[in-house]
């Protein structure tokens, strides 16, 4: 999954505004305590963050 598209289904899911919030904010268990941004920048695959996303906010399967 690219970066891009990553960005895209954040937005899609919690809208722009949520979505940077989420993404700037959550700590995520999954990736050693890191936020989205932390977990991307240090070289996390973008599908594995959606993942965790998914999982941590009940995102249906239809859209995962």
């Amino acid at each position: 999954m690219r970066l891009t598209y990553f960005r895209e289904l954040m937005d899609d899911e919690f809208g722009p505004v949520r979505a940077a919030s989420v993404a700037r904010d959550h700590v995520f268990a999954e990736f050693g305590g890191l936020t989205v941004d932390e977990a991307l920048e240090k070289g996390h695959e973008p599908r594995d963050v959606w993942r965790a996303v998914c999982q941590a906010y009940d995102v249906p399967a239809a859209r995962r």
